[in-house]
């Protein structure tokens, strides 16, 4: 896995390095300390993942994964932060990076980079815990412009909320079966891979 590394402190970053390539196939190709650089490296290195902070002098991450992602849609942009702010995580949602961790959780951060690199979307326990608060302040899916019924618009909006197969059958009446084909097919419809990403797709599309 070839890897660019964004972060403004200079021994983060030469600790982060010395970290990653120290788990099999990961190469830090270059490192940068702010948006810009993160710009030129991505075009210059095309790599497999960008790791970047968010919050850096110049240009902050947010603003770099923007350009960069309306260049190159398929860049696999992974933000990696002290700063859990919602306004952060609203704005990466926003703008379709592949993944939010928070610095704090160091051991999830080699497993996030190989699940980017295979095309998943990964954010970090405490983001995910928080999305539902974040989607219940939000306005409603056009979900017909998606393929979407209305059942099955329904069905996402308890699902974003946190709750589980029982108790979204009990919502509307269904079986449990039912409600797990039903989020099948909503995963198969809209091409995703399983419940977070569908909540990410749900904030994302308001």
């Amino acid at each position: 896995m070839k890897l660019v590394l964004i972060d403004d402190d200079i021994l983060v970053t030469t600790a982060l390095k010395t970290i990653l390539e120290a788990n099999g196939p990961i190469r830090v190709c270059a490192t940068g300390t702010d948006g810009r650089e993160a710009l030129q490296l991505y075009e210059t290195h095309r790599p497999d993942v960008l790791l970047m902070d968010i919050r850096m002098k110049d240009m902050d991450g947010l603003k770099a994964s923007q350009d960069i992602l309306s260049r190159h849609p398929q860049a696999q942009i992974l933000l990696l932060t002290t700063f859990s702010d919602d306004a952060y995580i609203i704005q990466a949602l926003k703008i379709g990076v592949k993944g939010y961790l928070l610095k704090q959780d160091y051991a999830s951060i080699v497993p996030a980079l190989t699940a980017v690199c295979n095309g998943q979307t990964v954010f970090g326990r405490e983001i995910v815990s928080r999305i539902p608060d974040l989607l219940q302040k939000s306005g409603r899916l056009p979900y017909k412009d998606f393929g979407l019924s209305e059942k099955e618009y329904e069905l996402i909006t308890f699902l974003a909320d946190g709750l589980n197969n029982k108790e979204i059958a009990e919502k509307i009446h269904l079986s449990e079966g039912t409600v797990r084909n039903y989020i099948s097919n909503i995963l198969d419809k809209l091409e995703l891979r399983d419940r977070t990403q569908l909540a990410v797709f749900y904030y994302q599309h308001l």
